[in-house]
């Protein structure tokens, strides 16, 4: 959160929360606006708008404005159910397009891809053994935010053991990365399209592009040769277009 307020380069940034993720949105609205506030934040707000609500002026003038626009935890479906299409969110992409520090948690950074990861398994369906398998059409996706549309994001990467996920969606997507960002980190995208890595644990990069013998057996299973993999830390940056770590 220091670091987002650093980024606006304002004395007095404004910031507004959206929590629609949260099966608790006021609750947990509430909650990150006192952690912005004990930083020193004077203005902050939250915009909770669902359905119609999200096309409404009255809800869009509080964003005009903003210098940060932070989503917060939850289900990501619940921002995508709300959000997609609205003007709400074409007004957040052009403060985004003006300057704006576009932020999230958990949920909020799945979101940011062009490519949303849903949570939900089409094939696998025992939960018990979640994700277990490297399979052809076994992650549910649906379209996200589109603020990075070079890579698809993952969360709590590491900690929740998610790689399978992650590695199916970029062998279906060769063209596009896969970052995993783990528990207590982050990373800040850039404008040129880099990304620099802060915070206590890791960043996996997967890339497909040069991957080749990508096939599918019988059981629906990948495999591929050449897959690259980055594991990066706090300091470190990647540049997203160039596919490499260039520090």
């Amino acid at each position: 959160m220091e670091k987002m307020i650093s980024l606006t380069d304002k004395k007095d940034p404004k910031v507004i929360i959206i929590p629609n993720a949260s099966n608790r949105p006021i609750t947990t609205a509430e909650y990150q606006m006192n952690q912005f506030k004990e930083l020193g934040i004077k203005v902050c707000n939250f915009v909770y708008a669902s359905d119609s609500l999200a096309d409404k002026d009255s809800i869009i003038q509080h964003i005009s404005d903003a210098d940060i626009i932070f989503f917060s935890g939850g289900d990501q479906r619940r921002l995508t159910r709300d959000l997609n299409g609205s003007r709400l969110l074409a007004a957040i992409h052009k403060r985004y397009s003006d300057g704006a520090v576009i932020a999230g948690t958990s949920a909020g950074a799945a979101v940011m891809s062009e490519i949303m990861i849903t949570g939900d398994e089409l094939i696998s369906q025992d939960s018990t053994r979640a994700f277990c398998t490297i399979q052809n059409g076994n992650i549910a996706t649906t379209p996200g935010f589109r603020f990075i549309n070079k890579a698809i994001i993952d969360q709590h990467f590491i900690t929740r053991k998610r790689q399978n996920r992650l590695v199916s969606i970029v062998l279906e997507h060769p063209d596009l990365l896969g970052i995993g960002i783990d528990e207590s980190t982050a990373i800040i995208v850039n404008p040129d399209e880099t990304f620099d890595v802060i915070g206590d644990n890791a960043v996996i990069v997967y890339d497909a592009r040069a991957a080749n013998k990508i096939s599918i057996n019988s059981a629906n299973q990948f495999s591929a040769a050449d897959i690259k993999m980055h594991i990066l830390t706090s300091g470190q940056r990647f540049n997203i277009v160039k596919r490499r770590v260039e520090k």
